[in-house]
């Protein structure tokens, strides 16, 4: 049985390991034994969007390896700083499809609540990195705005909360926030968007398996990781729990230069989320925000390898490729 003493345990755990993420460029490059020329370039672009990556993520890199998949999604680069034409502050047109405040919609019978802009680390292709999180947010106090935006539009079934991570938030805030919605009748799915599963899986505790197990919506989870060495263990354990407690889980990924674009890397990782029980969902093109240039692969490449893995993994494994567009009604299909 888990006690209380345990579950306030695993609380404090994921809160300390998140207070005591990387933040110093220095302190990163140090840590994995990497050439100290890197470091000017990583501290001008941290000036633009900090370096945030937890102890524990930063322990599934090869140290003294400047490629490796993992460390190359959140060390600050010198590119960054480049502008490139069409890479812009808001790729997918949150701005634009900004119901409310926080609040956006894009596709029918669906919603999405930017519930916190706080995130557990600091990914560099990230397309919110320039959202105006102070000004859009969902939570506190917009919250009864939101609440009342929901219950006046019946067409609405599913919420999906992000942000920023929504995990971020304490179990008791997404608790208050679950029992809100579930107040109203014709909201049928809670789906998270979150990154901490793979991230911080000791995030995955009893008191959020609580809040789950106590809601009448279903809850759907996507989750985000792009390289098969994001996953161990401790992922597998995280998203065990989930299952258990009846949430589906789903994963999208982005397809990264330099990370995952190649067969490879893609086949392990669809290989590895199946085996740790979470479906692979989609597989996005890179959204093109500003700051992220170089992580770009060609729309041609893109179907090259799709087409490659097609040809060697069952139908199960292989994620949509699809791109955002902007006023589009829903993910366009690439292939």
């Amino acid at each position: 049985m888990i006690t209380r003493l345990t579950a306030d345990r695993q609380a404090c755990a994921w809160q300390t390991a998140l207070a005591q993420a990387i933040t110093d460029p220095e302190v990163l490059i140090r840590r994995l034994d990497l050439d100290a020329g890197l470091l000017p370039t990583a501290r001008m672009a941290a000036q633009q969007f900090r370096l945030k990556v937890p102890e524990s993520y930063v322990a599934r890199m090869q140290s003294g390896n400047p490629n490796d998949p993992l460390l190359r999604q959140v060390l600050p680069m010198g590119n960054e700083l480049q502008q490139a034409p069409g890479f812009v502050k808001d790729p997918v047109g949150d701005l634009d499809a900004m119901a409310a405040p926080g609040v956006i919609q894009k596709y029918a019978g669906r919603a999405l609540l930017i519930a916190t802009g706080a995130c557990a680390i600091h990914c560099r292709y990230c397309f919110r990195r320039h959202y105006p999180y102070g000004q859009a947010s969902a939570g506190r106090n917009h919250w009864p705005h939101t609440l009342a935006w929901l219950r006046a539009r019946p067409d609405i079934h599913e919420v999906i909360l992000s942000g920023g991570d929504p995990l971020m938030l304490t179990d008791g805030e997404l608790a208050a926030m679950a029992r809100d919605l579930a107040r109203i009748n014709h909201l049928r799915t809670l789906r998270l968007h979150t990154r901490l599963p793979v991230i911080l899986p000791e995030r995955i505790g009893a008191d959020l398996i609580q809040w789950i197990a106590d809601t009448r919506l279903r809850v759907v989870m996507v989750i985000h990781a792009n390289h098969a060495q994001e996953l161990d263990p401790s992922t597998r354990n995280a998203f065990a729990a989930l299952a258990q407690a009846g949430v589906r889980i789903f994963n999208q990924a982005v397809l990264l230069r330099g990370v995952n674009d190649n067969v490879a890397a893609l086949r392990d990782l669809g290989e590895a989320l199946f085996d740790s029980g979470v479906q692979p969902y989609y597989l996005h093109l890179l959204d093109p925000v500003c700051g992220a240039t170089h992580f770009a692969v060609e729309d041609v490449v893109a179907v090259e390898l799709m087409q490659a893995l097609a040809a060697d993994q069952p139908g199960y494994l292989l994620p949509r490729l699809v791109r955002e567009i902007p006023g589009a009604a829903g993910k366009s299909p690439v292939i």
